[in-house]
Protein backbone atom coordinates (compact mmCIF):
# COMPACT_ATOMS: atom_id res chain seq x y z
CA UNK A 1 0.00 0.00 0.00
CA UNK A 2 1.80 2.98 -0.93
CA UNK A 3 2.58 6.17 1.40
CA UNK A 4 -0.26 8.88 0.50
CA UNK A 5 1.26 12.52 1.32
CA UNK A 6 -1.33 14.91 3.06
CA UNK A 7 0.59 17.45 2.07
CA UNK A 8 1.92 17.69 -1.73
CA UNK A 9 5.71 19.33 -0.85
CA UNK A 10 8.98 17.96 -0.56
CA UNK A 11 10.41 17.83 3.05
CA UNK A 12 13.37 20.49 1.72
CA UNK A 13 9.96 23.08 0.89
CA UNK A 14 8.21 22.16 4.11
CA UNK A 15 11.75 22.97 6.10
CA UNK A 16 12.02 25.82 4.17
CA UNK A 17 8.20 27.26 4.74
CA UNK A 18 8.55 27.18 8.41
CA UNK A 19 12.03 28.77 8.11
CA UNK A 20 13.78 26.37 9.86
CA UNK A 21 16.44 26.16 6.81
CA UNK A 22 17.07 28.36 4.08
CA UNK A 23 17.57 27.87 0.18
CA UNK A 24 21.25 27.86 0.17
CA UNK A 25 21.37 25.21 3.00
CA UNK A 26 18.50 22.94 0.94
CA UNK A 27 21.18 23.37 -2.41
CA UNK A 28 24.09 22.03 -0.41
CA UNK A 29 22.10 19.56 1.01
CA UNK A 30 20.64 18.24 -1.97
CA UNK A 31 24.04 18.58 -3.81
CA UNK A 32 25.47 15.73 -0.78
CA UNK A 33 22.70 13.70 -1.50
CA UNK A 34 23.10 13.87 -5.49
CA UNK A 35 27.23 13.07 -4.35
CA UNK A 36 26.51 10.27 -1.88
CA UNK A 37 23.29 9.43 -1.73
CA UNK A 38 20.82 9.42 1.75
CA UNK A 39 18.12 10.98 2.97
CA UNK A 40 17.95 14.58 2.85
CA UNK A 41 16.17 14.68 6.23
CA UNK A 42 19.57 13.01 7.63
CA UNK A 43 21.85 15.15 5.25
CA UNK A 44 20.22 18.14 6.88
CA UNK A 45 20.80 17.52 10.33
CA UNK A 46 24.85 15.94 9.20
CA UNK A 47 25.46 19.33 7.83
CA UNK A 48 24.39 21.27 11.40
CA UNK A 49 21.35 22.59 8.76
CA UNK A 50 18.74 21.04 10.89
CA UNK A 51 17.67 19.56 13.71
CA UNK A 52 16.28 16.16 14.20
CA UNK A 53 12.93 17.20 15.95
CA UNK A 54 12.55 19.56 13.10
CA UNK A 55 12.94 16.67 10.56
CA UNK A 56 9.91 14.25 12.44
CA UNK A 57 8.26 16.99 12.56
CA UNK A 58 8.06 17.85 9.51
CA UNK A 59 7.57 14.34 8.24
CA UNK A 60 4.61 14.38 10.48
CA UNK A 61 2.84 17.32 8.66
CA UNK A 62 3.89 15.71 5.41
CA UNK A 63 2.58 12.15 5.84
CA UNK A 64 0.53 12.34 8.67
CA UNK A 65 2.29 10.11 11.07
CA UNK A 66 2.06 11.17 14.63
CA UNK A 67 5.38 12.13 16.22
CA UNK A 68 6.63 10.79 19.31
CA UNK A 69 9.64 11.47 21.41
CA UNK A 70 10.48 8.00 23.31
CA UNK A 71 13.18 9.95 25.85
CA UNK A 72 10.19 10.07 28.04
CA UNK A 73 8.43 7.12 27.21
CA UNK A 74 8.45 3.85 28.70
CA UNK A 75 8.00 0.54 26.95
CA UNK A 76 6.32 -2.21 28.12
CA UNK A 77 9.15 -4.90 28.16
CA UNK A 78 6.74 -7.81 27.32
CA UNK A 79 6.59 -5.98 23.80
CA UNK A 80 10.30 -5.84 22.74
CA UNK A 81 10.23 -9.71 22.51
CA UNK A 82 7.67 -9.04 19.47
CA UNK A 83 10.66 -7.88 17.74
CA UNK A 84 13.76 -9.35 17.59
CA UNK A 85 16.95 -7.00 18.33
CA UNK A 86 18.31 -7.29 15.24
CA UNK A 87 15.40 -6.23 13.32
CA UNK A 88 14.56 -3.38 15.43
CA UNK A 89 19.08 -2.17 14.85
CA UNK A 90 18.52 -2.92 11.21
CA UNK A 91 15.20 -1.14 10.72
CA UNK A 92 15.98 2.01 13.24
CA UNK A 93 12.26 1.14 14.93
CA UNK A 94 11.38 0.04 18.35
CA UNK A 95 8.35 -1.60 19.44
CA UNK A 96 6.22 1.09 21.47
CA UNK A 97 2.81 -1.19 22.47
CA UNK A 98 0.46 -3.68 21.22
CA UNK A 99 -3.37 -4.15 21.67
CA UNK A 100 -5.04 -6.41 20.42
CA UNK A 101 -3.85 -7.60 17.15
CA UNK A 102 -2.20 -3.83 16.86
CA UNK A 103 1.51 -3.12 17.34
CA UNK A 104 2.51 0.40 17.43
CA UNK A 105 6.39 1.28 16.53
CA UNK A 106 8.45 4.17 16.69
CA UNK A 107 11.30 4.75 13.55
CA UNK A 108 12.96 7.55 12.26
CA UNK A 109 12.28 6.75 8.72
CA UNK A 110 8.44 5.85 8.42
CA UNK A 111 8.59 5.79 4.76
CA UNK A 112 10.56 2.48 4.54
CA UNK A 113 7.28 0.13 3.65
CA UNK A 114 9.50 -3.03 3.61
CA UNK A 115 10.48 -2.57 7.53
CA UNK A 116 6.74 -2.61 8.18
CA UNK A 117 5.72 -4.90 5.88
CA UNK A 118 8.44 -7.05 7.89
CA UNK A 119 7.60 -6.21 10.99
CA UNK A 120 3.61 -7.29 10.41
CA UNK A 121 5.44 -10.33 8.90
CA UNK A 122 7.63 -10.99 11.87
CA UNK A 123 5.00 -10.13 14.58
CA UNK A 124 1.64 -11.26 12.91
CA UNK A 125 0.00 -7.89 13.64
CA UNK A 126 -1.24 -5.12 12.01
CA UNK A 127 1.55 -2.12 12.52
CA UNK A 128 1.21 1.89 13.18
CA UNK A 129 3.78 4.15 13.10
CA UNK A 130 4.86 6.62 14.67
CA UNK A 131 7.98 9.15 14.07
CA UNK A 132 10.85 9.57 16.14
CA UNK A 133 13.98 10.80 15.95
CA UNK A 134 17.53 8.82 14.74
CA UNK A 135 18.86 9.46 18.04
CA UNK A 136 15.84 8.56 20.25
CA UNK A 137 15.06 5.18 18.32
CA UNK A 138 19.00 4.15 19.09
CA UNK A 139 19.39 5.26 22.61
CA UNK A 140 15.81 2.84 23.14
CA UNK A 141 17.26 -0.02 20.98
CA UNK A 142 20.19 0.29 23.03
CA UNK A 143 18.18 0.71 26.64
CA UNK A 144 15.96 -1.97 26.23
CA UNK A 145 17.52 -4.62 24.00
CA UNK A 146 20.99 -4.26 25.94
CA UNK A 147 19.11 -5.49 29.01
CA UNK A 148 17.59 -8.39 27.41
CA UNK A 149 20.21 -9.78 25.05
Amino acid sequence: MPLRRIINKQLGELLIERGLINQHQLDKALAVQQDKGGLIGEILVELGFSREEDIAQALTAQYGFPYLPLSNYDINTDVLSIIPGRVARQYLLIPIDKIGNNLTIAMSNPLNVQAVEDVELLSGCSVQTFVSTSSDVKKAILKYYKEKE
